[in-house]
């Protein structure tokens, strides 16, 4: 049985909130956490991104991000961006909830959202990663 190697980082995001970012190398997973941790609905918005939300509270505990060394690969046109196919699948209430938390501090800070607008009717959301959020330090 293989060591298990993880890298851990602790810092204050913008908005004050304690945030630990945790790295498995091996796996290329960083998961991001935000304040303190709790029971959780899990929410996959890509086959690279997963939300934990606590929908009672009405916030995002943390992100999983899998193949983190591809999701944070620059391309010539800047950075990687991922469609969120799988947020049309969640209820509406749900998915007005996940798009407002997304673009809001702590998140945000690490998660980006454009869209990409294939017709008038047509609009699909996208993700990208910040590759170096502004931080402090713990």
């Amino acid at each position: 049985m293989s060591e298990l190697r993880l890298q851990r980082t602790e810092m204050v995001a913008q908005d004050g909130t304690p945030v630990r970012l945790i790295y498995d190398a091996e796996a290329d997973i960083l998961e991001i956490f935000f304040g303190e941790n709790g029971p959780a609905t899990g929410l996959e918005l890509t086959n690279y991104i997963v939300l934990r939300l606590d929908r009672k509270a009405k916030r995002i505990l943390s992100v999983m991000l899998r193949h983190f060394s591809i999701l944070v690969e620059q391309t010539e046109y800047g950075p990687r961006s991922f469609p969120l196919e799988k947020l049309n699948r969640l209820p509406e209430e749900i998915r007005e909830l996940v798009l407002r938390l997304l673009t809001s501090l702590p998140v945000s800070q690490f998660l980006k959202l454009s869209h990409l607008q294939s017709s008038p009717q047509k609009i699909m959301p996208l993700a990208y990663i910040e590759s170096q959020p502004m931080v402090v330090h713990a």
